[in-house]
């Protein structure tokens, strides 16, 4: 049956926003020259640790069962191990770095687990599935391997994705949302003329040249300065082998448009292995708070301004919109911390 979903027009301010939507080459060449000094840093092993604005963080590695034998997942941890989890979900071109001023922020009193998702930073990028569905549950699986059993959820982009199921599958698990840049009820194709050049990254080799893809992403959609030596970590997290065949696996296994539907529409298959007549949006039931660039040119901010009315039964919704474009994350890194903080609220008021 033909779907009866239709685009959203992009209001006047939205469509202004992305006039000349990708960005200048000679402008990226120019940050390409800027970081030329950056290089690859080495695999981290299991155990090790490093030392992040006075927090101690740790790295590991488990095997976890998926695509018929098992994938090797990354992972980082700080904070205090016996505080309620919260583990962070990043996007595209980041890795669980992307989060680590928030982990900072929430390190003296959660357990904070960042995740490299499958086909990035030093998780596996073995042959598989990239469809989000079965990688967000393949993920869970781990999650419930190292013994996070109910935890706050915190996305961002392509991670959001992943999220999404895991929120709706998974309902006694998460105990709140925060869901991060990623479209929600309204969508318009010219929004994502991305999907296509990642999914076309192995014939173009546009994610060969792993800095230049990296400042080409930031440089498109970023509002905010990001401190160098945060870009320069996050091209070297987007180093490592075989990312730039992994990652566009995920773009060539789904799309946008198929992602909308299962937010709107259902088709997705629940926790007891039965489809979905509803969409996703319906079967989150925790708090949840979305949080939005207020610049963002991929996502415009009119879009959610009436998210409580797209996700009627979880326990309450609000937006918060963070100043800078994209990332956020590092744009306005306090700001997201007290988003994060806000969604703990909202699950301790109800």
């Amino acid at each position: 049956m033909a779907s009866t979903l239709e685009y959203t027009p992009l209001p006047e301010r939205a469509a202004k926003a992305i006039e000349g939507f990708l960005p200048d080459h000679d402008r990226v060449q120019k940050r390409v020259e800027h970081f030329a000094h950056v290089e690859p840093r080495s695999p981290d092993k299991n155990g090790d640790k490093e030392t992040i604005d006075g927090v101690e963080f740790t790295h590991h590695f488990v095997m976890s069962p998926g695509d018929y034998e098992v994938i090797e997942w990354h992972y980082v941890t700080c904070g205090k191990p016996e505080g309620t989890p919260i583990v962070f979900l990043h996007g595209i071109p980041d890795s669980w770095y992307q989060w680590h001023p928030q982990m900072v922020g929430m390190s003296s009193t959660h357990h904070c687990v960042s995740v490299d998702l499958k086909g990035y930073g030093q998780s596996s990028k073995a042959a598989g599935s990239f469809v989000h569905e079965t990688v967000a549950e393949q993920l869970y699986t781990m999650l419930l391997q190292i013994s996070i059993k109910k935890f706050f959820l915190v996305t961002h982009d392509r991670g959001t994705v992943q999220g999404d199921f895991i929120c709706a599958k998974h309902p006694d698990a998460v105990i709140g949302y925060a869901r991060g840049e990623q479209h929600l009820y309204h969508l318009n194709e010219a929004l994502y003329p991305q999907q296509d050049i990642f999914k076309n990254a192995p014939y173009s080799n546009v994610m060969v040249d792993r800095k230049h893809f990296v400042l080409f992403v930031y440089t498109w959609i970023t509002q905010l300065p990001i401190p160098d030596d945060v870009v320069a970590r996050a091209i070297q997290e987007f180093s490592y082998a075989d990312i730039d065949r992994a990652v566009p696996r995920y773009f060539s296994s789904s799309s946008f448009r198929q992602e909308w539907f299962a937010r709107r529409q259902g088709g997705w298959t629940k926790a007891d292995g039965t489809k979905s007549e509803s969409g996703l949006l319906e079967a989150w039931k925790c708090p949840v708070v979305i949080m939005q660039g207020y610049d963002s040119k991929t996502q415009p901010r009119e879009f959610y301004e009436k998210a409580r009315e797209y996700i009627p039964n979880a326990k309450a919704v609000e937006v918060r919109y963070m100043q800078g474009g994209h990332f956020w994350t590092l744009e306005s890194p306090e700001e997201t911390t007290q988003a994060v903080r806000r969604l703990i609220e909202l699950v301790g008021a109800q």
